[in-house]
């Protein structure tokens, strides 16, 4: 193992220590022998020691279930303690030649470069980019968020501590801090004690953008901004949004009847109240900030004769902020305040931020504008007012139950009974017919009346809350047509991204055929917009056609 890991070494085993100890005051310096015994025998096993072997299985089964548990639980902890410190290695001071982002876009440039690549076609290519990361839903998830939260506190200590020119009294503040939260873990239960409910999912996913990618996405547009800058002499667009997030929590139905349309709709409503919560702080430290009298003729025209405009601008946007929390709060509790006038589209923040912005440059205090307000301006292009955009999943037979019941009632047949050329040809008609397809005595089953009620909760969104409406298990074109007719019904005045999951081998393989049967029809291709999501090789494709052929 080379030089580059002997700070990784170092703080497995500080963390190592610190655990030994707490072992040691918690359950006995006896645990902390035995614990050690069983690691060393562990490694001398596994050199290929057989009697070594033999006396591990031996102490092993000599062990109470009590007393197992707490060994157990020793290895494990420390196993997570020596994760953090990998994962904190990869961003420490002492990591930054080996996976600093700065320098893998330098490299990235540089090879581009090499390439002949033109500077205006790579510009315009980082103008264009449009990641999007999804944040999936696991139930499985074990790891409480208390203990996640410790885990981070560990791991701001190990980064405090890189930093020189620390005091004696600080360091033993820092190392003092960390013997804390090893205790707290290793005195806190580390399982629920129930299974996570989808809105405690969601709340899961609101936590990761708050606790890392609120910070990380400011952080990384800046480096790109710069490397992009030395590279190319262009800087990246003010309204530029390389990378966005999208969620499954809450959307994610597809076997999972906890997900229901009710579910959904407070999850929505959950990730706005959110968005609010985080833009709050931070338009109030610009209202502290951003004291200067001098700006543009523009701004002053909307903040009026006042000593301090850009205050003056931005003080209602906390009004606006506070509003929606106290709006969005009682509508999720039932009671409380509704205000009029909240927080719905992104224009009611980036109009004024960006005006501010443009007042700053334009009056010579750009180095002020390309600071704290860039970062937010980033932030809500990134984050809109939504946080996440919600996807929808839903398993392609609910579809089918729908249009099986609803065919029956209306004396038209059995839908789930036609082929694929009939199902097709009714959807195309309807699709196409202005007249409303639902009757207003129908009385669905209760499965059936969900995913109708799912279908509207997404219609009532704005577009800008939705990521698309995946169709798990899809087969055929008919099972995107189905979708289709049902937002339509529902009264979606938006284009949603309806997209097939092609899972089992003979969906994969037959993937291409649907496809072009779908863009062949004149009418769905005016629907699209020029876009058609397809989802292939997801991970549960490999259950039925192997790992090798999911991924080709």
């Amino acid at each position: 193992m080379s030089d580059q890991y002997s700070a990784l070494r170092k703080n497995v085993r500080k963390l190592g220590d610190i655990l030994g100890d707490t072992l040691a005051e918690a359950e006995g310096e006896d645990l902390l022998v035995q614990v050690e015994k069983i690691r060393l025998l562990s490694k001398a096993a596994r050199s290929g020691d057989v009697d070594s072997h033999q006396q591990l299985l031996t102490e092993l089964n000599q062990l109470s279930g009590d007393r197992l548990v707490a060994v157990v639980r020793s290895f494990n902890q420390f196993l997570n303690l020596a994760n953090i410190a990998d994962q904190h290695h990869t961003i420490s001071r002492d990591a930054v030649a080996e996976f600093s982002a700065t320098n893998t876009l330098k490299d990235l440039f540089s090879l581009l470069d090499d390439e002949n690549i033109a500077s205006d076609t790579v510009t315009n290519a980082i103008a264009e980019l449009n990641i999007e990361l999804v944040l999936t839903a696991h139930p499985t998830e074990i790891t409480r968020r208390t203990l996640i939260h410790k885990y981070g506190e560990i791991d701001d200590c190990l980064g405090k501590l890189e930093l020189s020119g620390m005091t004696e009294r600080e360091q033993v503040t820092l190392e003092n801090r960390l013997r804390e939260l090893i205790a707290q873990i290793w005195h806190s239960n580390e399982f629920r004690q129930t299974r996570p409910t989808p809105v405690d999912e969601a709340k899961w996913g609101f936590a990761v953008v708050e606790n890392s990618l609120w910070q990380a996405v400011p952080d990384f547009l800046r480096r790109l901004d710069s490397t992009l800058s030395k590279a190319t002499g262009a800087v990246l667009p003010i309204d530029a949004a390389p990378v966005k997030f999208v969620s499954w929590m809450g959307g994610d139905r597809d076997g999972n009847p906890n997900v229901t349309a009710d579910i959904t709709r407070e999850v929505l409503m959950l990730s706005r109240w959110k968005a609010a919560d985080l833009y709050l702080p931070e338009i109030m430290a610009l209202i502290e900030e951003l004291s200067m009298k001098r700006c543009s003729s523009d701004l002053q025209n909307h903040a009026g004769d006042t000593f301090e405009p850009y205050r003056t601008i931005l003080k209602p946007l906390r009004n606006l902020l506070n509003n929606t929390i106290e709006t969005l709060s009682s509508k999720l509790i039932g009671s409380g305040r509704i205000h009029e006038v909240i927080l719905f589209d992104e224009s009611q923040l980036w109009d004024p931020l960006l005006l501010c912005w443009q007042s700053l440059h334009e009056c010579g205090m750009a180095r002020i504008a390309d600071g704290r307000l860039l970062d937010l301006l980033r932030r809500v292009k990134c984050f809109g007012v939504h946080l996440v955009r919600l996807d929808v999943r839903q398993e392609s037979d609910r579809h089918t139950e729908v249009l099986s019941e609803l065919t029956q009632h209306l004396d038209l047949g059995d839908y789930a009974q036609w082929d694929e050329q009939q199902r097709s040809e009714f959807l195309l008609t309807e699709l196409n017919n202005k007249r409303p397809l639902f009757p207003k005595n129908w009385q669905p089953s209760a499965n059936v009346q969900e995913v109708l009620n799912t279908c509207a909760v997404v219609a009532e969104q704005p577009a800008a809350a939705m990521g698309g409406y995946i169709i798990s298990m899809a087969r055929q074109a008919s099972d995107i047509l189905a979708v289709q007719l049902l937002m339509k019904e529902a009264g979606a005045g938006f284009r949603l991204p309806v997209g097939p999951l092609f899972e089992t081998l003979d969906d994969l393989n037959r993937a291409e055929q649907v496809m072009e049967s779908l863009l062949s029809n004149d009418w769905y291709r005016s629907k699209l917009g020029g876009q058609q999501m397809v989802m292939i090789g997801y991970s549960d494709s490999a259950k039925d056609a192997g790992v090798f052929a999911a991924s080709w």
